[in-house]
């Protein structure tokens, strides 16, 4: 098992969609015309999804393994900040890792408690920023 063979097997839009839909369908039923796949393309990805070995079939369904559900929960962190991607752009901007010292801790803090929702990035941008 190696990263580069785990991104590759959830490297375009529609492996990260069917990934996602098993993720959430909890072992529902997934209709391959839903995600607007061929049965070749959605079996292909299936197969790429089994040999990273993040999701396995039990009792007829598609599931996600103990690791595929650390990858999902990575996966979804990124997610995260691609949605704050032009925010975490703007905190660059700034430029206030190298004007530390001129920035006071406070100031630091509440750049990123404005324009920042995610808790998870903010802990993030703190502890490396701040």
């Amino acid at each position: 098992m190696s990263v580069p063979n785990i991104l590759r097997a959830i490297s375009d839009d529609k492996s990260i969609v069917l990934f996602n839909t098993i993720a959430l369908a909890s072992g529902g039923d997934i209709l391959i015309s839903s995600l607007k796949l061929t049965r070749k393309q959605y079996y292909s990805r299936i197969s790429a999804l089994i040999k990273a070995e993040l999701i396995k079939r039990q009792n007829g369904k598609y599931i996600l393994t103990s690791f595929g559900k650390i990858v999902y929960d990575f996966q979804a962190k990124v997610g995260h900040a691609v949605t704050n991607y032009w925010k975490l752009k703007a905190i660059d901007s700034f430029d206030i890792s190298a004007a530390i010292d001129g920035v006071a801790k406070d100031e630091c803090n509440k750049i990123i408690e404005t324009l920042i929702d995610n808790q998870e990035i903010k802990k993030i941008l703190i502890a490396k920023l701040c």
